[in-house]
Order: structure tokens, then C-alpha cells, then sequence
């Protein structure tokens, strides 16, 4: 057996350290992608020690890129993003241009030639899927107005990237800037028939072949690939679907790239999109997301092996330009835009403050400006440069939009009260999202109630219980949606995520009576009984659970009961078939030898 594997090396270089550095920079409370991307650069050719192969992992990355673009068109909403077109379309254009025309003015400065400076500045323009998204999870602003108008300006961005990602090779193959690695249909049309097509024609040419792929994919592929997924789930075999939702990705992607000579990202997206609308989008974005989220992290560990850390050092005003740009010149315009659009100034600061990083798209733009010759490899590491650093401030920049919020706001607070009648039908949803802002971090006034965590479909069930027999209760929600409905109903809720102790404080959890913990995910109900625990040691806890070692485990938190689904179904399925073979018993002297009888308890499932 061979010893000399540098495939295996590298996966496990990779994700050991991207482990290591990915929970430790979770402790300091930034993004975990900031530890993969210092694992690439421990690993990569520039920093002492083991140096993973640099010829696997550009292959390896390639796999996370178009699993990544698979998961986007998976959560591509066209419904959504029509909701809020009128403000993210024309704001994502102009926003996008004008940190282009700034990342090109910079180029430009430096000696770029202006493909490379164009390159440079479109990088710059797009904003971290990842990175925002979690940063709107965290903060519940999600299914707000603010949140929607956020990810509406991200699709936009991710659609104006993927087609830069057609048309720059089609554009470096007719300039003297670089090379192309693909050679386009227009310059095989060039040399069978002698034709003389042009930058338009080539242009145009890379536009059919993108049109006719996304015409196959929307006519053919939103029944073939939808139909074939519901074939292989009748199959009942959880393993042949996963199988398949990873063959249509990486299969429409690489057919894409050969057949019609667009990029693997674009393939792949598309592919993602038309399969998120079958009802099975769901169940195969959760197959997926294990390996996609494996080779996602590898792709960030090969980027950060491309930084060199010395142009911090050596080129440090570059780097602070930069860095300005995207953090300073990206939120000034997109605050300004979403103003013109007369939102309100909470909008306005979350959009930039959830713009101002860059990430995914931005290192596929860098690796490919620098393979196609466009880009020099400084270019590559200021946008390397530029994405941690502005990845890890991003937090900081949320927390100076939220304490300018109330001081630019203030305004509107003092109006004259002689005017509060008048622009009632002013006060839309905007308005009212700011009341019910406000209102989160109002403490309770309840004591020896019920603190009942979640309002899924398990939390429900006990909350309308709780109403119904006239039990003190409220409820800890970050479901902007559910809150909505819960105060509709006059239930007393608090919007924020139960973990942390600054909602459970609001709870009056040292006065409470019980706690419900009505949520699926075990590691946070353990931290949150733990916590309940702690403050208040004679509270009663219930929690719900999935396995014997979830339960075993949240009993070791502190929870008192633990009630798991699956064995109360199967409990209430065996109580339900005694009392009918009971009934139906023909012998009056009890059931006879077949009935069965419900047992008090069964044995632990096994693993």
C-alpha cells in the first residue's frame, strides 16, 4: 500500500486545523470562516511547517464551489426577491458599480492594467453569502422587511457575479490582457467558417450558449430533475437520495462546463434553483449540507493558502485602501441608496452593515482573474486581505450601526404630536417593525409562570395547552413570523434566542415556575437548561428529544423530564391498538391470548 498520499494529507491538514481555528475564533464570537481561512494559510506554501499540496487543492476547492453554488439555488426564492424589487435591483446595480468604479480607481493607481483593476473592483462589490446570512440569523432579521430587502440585494449580487463569471473569460480571451482556459464557440466558429465575430460577437456568442443552458435547464430540467427525485425517494432509501442530489449537482455542473462552456458555478446554481421548486428542496438541502459544508470549508482553506500574510507588512496602505472600500465605501452607498428609496434608517443600516465584507465570489472572481492573466497575485492577496479583515470587523460594524440607530432616529421620535393623527396610513410595515423592535427588550412582568421555548410545531401544541387551562405563560421566539402570530393572539413573547442569559433574564427565569424547552436542537437545549438550572435550581425543566443519548444527555443539564417523539409515538401507537383489540375481544372474561397490551415503559431504542 502506498504511504505517500497527498490527497488524504491534505483533507485532513485541511479540516483538522480548519477545526481547530474555526472553534476558537466561535469562542471569540466571529465567523468561523475566519479560522478556515487561517488554516489555509498555516498550511499553505508561505507560513512554516506542513504545507499541503498545492495541485489537490484548487481541485478540491472547485468541488466546495459548486456544492456552495448548489445550496444558493436551493435557497433562491424568486417570490421573495420579486417582493422587494424595486429597491434591491437598481440598488445592487448601482452599489455594485460604484464599489467597481472604486476597486478600479485603485488599480488603476497602482498600474493595473484595466482588466485586472475591473476584476479587482467587482470583487470588492459582492458581498459573503455565508456571512451575511448568519449575521441576519442571529440578529432575527431574517423575515423582516429589513432582512428580506438584505437577501433580495444579495441574489442580485450573486446573479450579477455568476454572470461575470461567463463573460470575463469570454472578454480576457479577445484582449491582450489574458488567456482564457476556455476557449469559447465563437472561436471555433472562427476557424470552421473563416467568421470574424468581434468582442460583440463573442460577447453575444457566450450569451446564446448561457441563454440556451438556462432555456434546457427551465424547460427540460424543472420536470426531468424534479421527477427524478421523486423516483428515488419512493425508493425509501435514504442513501440512494443523498446519492442523487449530490449526482444532479456535480453531473449538471460538469455537463454544463463541457457541453455548453459555462462556468461549473453557473451549472450547478441552476440546477440548485430548479430543484428548489419541488417540494423535496428541503429534505435535499439537508442530504447536502454535511458535504457541503465539508467541501465548502475546504474551498476557504485553499483560498487562505493563496494569501501571502507578507503584503501586510509590505504593502500596508494597499491593504487599507482596501479595506476602505469595503467596509467604508461599500455601507456609505448602500446607506445612501436605500434612503433615496425613502426606507427607514434601521433599513438603511442594516442593509450596510450586512454589505460591508466580502467572501465567496470574491475569491472565485481572484482565482480567476489570476489564472486568465488578468489579475496579478497582489491583487489576489489585497482581496484576500480585505476579506478577512473585513469578516472579522463586520460584528463591530452591526454594533456601531445599532448604538448610531437611536441618534439618527430621533428625529422622527420628536416629531410634533399635532402630526401623529394625521400620517396614520404612513405607519406601514416599516414603522411598526421599529415599534415591535423596541418592544424586545422589555422585561416581563410575570412570576411563577411557565417560560415555554420555541413556538414550532411541538411548542405550539403546548402553548395553545397552556392558554387553554389558564397557565402564566410566555414564550422566547426569533421567528419574526411566529411573533407576529403570538401577539396577534395575546400571548406575551420575547423575540431573541433562549441561549443566550440577557433573554432569559427578560424571562424573569429566577421566578419562573417551569421551563419548556420545545426546540429540536439539542446542543442549545442543553445550554439552556444548564443555564435554567443554575439560576433557578428548583425550577421544573422539560425538554424534548430525538435519541436516548440526547435524552441521557439533557438529563445530565439539568433537565427533569425528557420526552423523545419517536418513543411516545410508538407508545401511543401501542395504546391505541389495545384499546381496539380490547374492545373487539369475544371473551367476556378478559382479552383474549392476542391482545396487546400497552406497556408502561419499553426498552432503550439501540443506536
Amino acid at each position: 500500500m502506498p504511504h505517500d498520499t497527498p490527497l488524504i494529507s491534505t483533507i485532513v491538514g485541511g479540516l483538522v486545523l480548519a477545526f481547530i481555528l474555526g472553534a476558537l475564533a466561535n469562542r471569540l464570537r466571529l465567523p468561523p470562516l475566519v479560522g478556515y481561512l487561517v488554516a489555509g494559510v498555516l498550511v499553505g506554501p508561505h507560513t512554516p511547517g506542513f504545507v499541503a499540496d498545492q495541485s489537490l487543492a484548487p481541485e478540491l476547492a472547485e468541488i466546495g464551489v459548486i456544492l456552495l453554488m448548489f445550496g444558493v439555488g436551493l435557497h433562491f426564492s424568486l417570490k421573495d426577491l420579486l417582493s422587494v424589487r424595486g429597491i434591491a435591483v437598481p440598488g445592487a446595480v448601482v452599489q455594485i458599480g460604484f464599489a467597481t468604479l472604486l476597486g478600479w480607481g485603485l488599480g488603476a493607481f497602482m498600474g493595473w492594467p484595466t482588466g485586472g483593476s475591473l476584476v479587482f473592483g467587482l470583487a470588492l462589490s459582492v458581498a459573503s453569502t455565508v456571512v451575511l446570512l448568519k449575521a441576519l440569523q442571529e440578529r432575527r432579521l431574517i423575515e423582516t422587511e429589513r432582512g428580506r430587502i438584505a437577501v433580495g440585494w444579495l441574489i442580485v449580487e450573486d446573479l450579477a457575479m455568476v454572470l461575470a463569471l461567463v463573460l470575463i473569460p469570454a472578454a480576457a480571451s479577445i484582449t491582450g490582457d489574458g488567456h482564457g482556459p476556455v476557449e469559447p464557440l465563437s472561436a471555433g466558429l472562427n476557424r470552421l467558417f473563416g467568421l470574424d465575430l468581434g468582442v460583440g460577437g463573442i460577447i453575444a456568442m457566450t450569451l446564446v450558449k448561457v441563454a440556451l443552458f438556462v432555456a434546457l435547464m427551465l424547460v427540460f430540467g424543472r420536470k426531468l430533475i424534479p421527477w427524478t427525485m421523486h423516483r428515488i425517494a419512493h425508493t425509501g432509501s435514504r442513501e440512494l437520495f443523498r446519492l442523487g442530489v449530490l449526482a444532479i449537482a456535480l453531473g449538471v455542473a460538469f455537463g454544463a462546463s463541457k457541453l455548453f462552456g459555462v462556468s461549473l458555478a453557473l451549472g450547478a446554481f441552476f440546477a440548485g434553483m430548479v430543484l428548489a421548486e419541488s417540494e423535496l428542496s428541503h429534505r435535499a438541502a439537508q442530504e447536502s449540507l454535511p458535504l457541503r459544508d465539508a467541501f465548502a470549508v475546504l474551498f476557504f482553506v485553499s483560498v487562505g493558502m493563496l494569501f501571502d500574510p507578507n503584503i501586510l507588512i509590505e504593502r500596508p496602505l494597499p491593504v487599507l485602501a482596501t479595506v476602505f472600500i469595503i467596509v467604508i465605501g461599500k455601507s456609505i452607498a448602500a446607506f445612501l441608496i436605500v434612503l433615496l428609496f425613502r426606507k427607514p434608517v434601521s433599513t438603511a443600516l442594516t442593509i450596510s452593515a450586512s454589505l460591508g465584507q466580502i467572501g465567496e465570489f470574491s475569491f472565485i472572481l481572484a482565482a480567476l482573474g489570476v489564472d486568465l492573466g488578468l489579475l496579478p497575485a497582489e491583487g489576489r492577496d489585497l482581496i484576500l486581505a480585505g476579506a478577512i479583515i473585513s469578516i472579522i470587523i463586520n460584528p463591530l460594524l452591526f454594533f456601531v450601526c445599532d448604538r448610531m440607530r437611536p441618534l439618527l432616529e430621533r428625529p422622527k421620535h420628536e416629531e410634533p404630536a399635532v402630526e401623529a393623527a394625521a400620517p396614520a396610513a404612513d405607519a406601514g410595515p416599516a414603522r411598526e417593525e421599529e415599534q415591535s423592535d423596541s418592544d424586545q427588550v422589555r422585561p416581563t412582568a410575570l412570576s411563577g409562570h411557565a417560560i415555554l421555548v420555541g413556538y414550532g410545531r411541538v411548542g405550539s401544541i403546548v402553548g395553545q395547552n397552556l392558554k387553554s387551562s389558564a397557565t402564566a405563560f410566555l414564550v422566547i421566539e426569533d421567528s419574526d413570523k411566529r411573533i407576529i402570530e403570538l401577539r396577534s393572539q395575546g400571548i406575551e413573547v420575547l423575540s431573541g434566542n433562549a441561549v443566550a442569559l440577557e433573554t432569559l433574564d427578560l424571562a424573569n427565569l429566577a421566578g419562573a415556575r417551569s421551563l419548556v424547552i420545545a426546540i429540536p436542537n439539542a446542543f442549545e437545549a442543553c445550554r439552556i437548561a444548564e443555564q435554567g438550572r443554575a439560576v433557578n435550581p428548583s425550577i421544573l425543566i422539560v425538554a424534548r428529544a430525538h435519541s436516548d443519548a440526547e435524552v441521557e444527555e439533557l438529563r445530565q443539564h439539568g433537565a427533569d423530564a425528557v420526552i423523545m417523539g419517536e418513543r411516545e409515538i410508538a407508545l401511543g401507537m401501542v395504546d391505541r391498538l389495545a384499546q381496539v383489540h380490547h374492545d373487539s375481544a369475544p371473551y367476556e372474561d378478559g382479552p383474549s391470548a392476542g391482545t396487546i397490551q400497552p406497556p408502561v415503559e419499553p426498552p432503550p431504542e439501540k443506536e
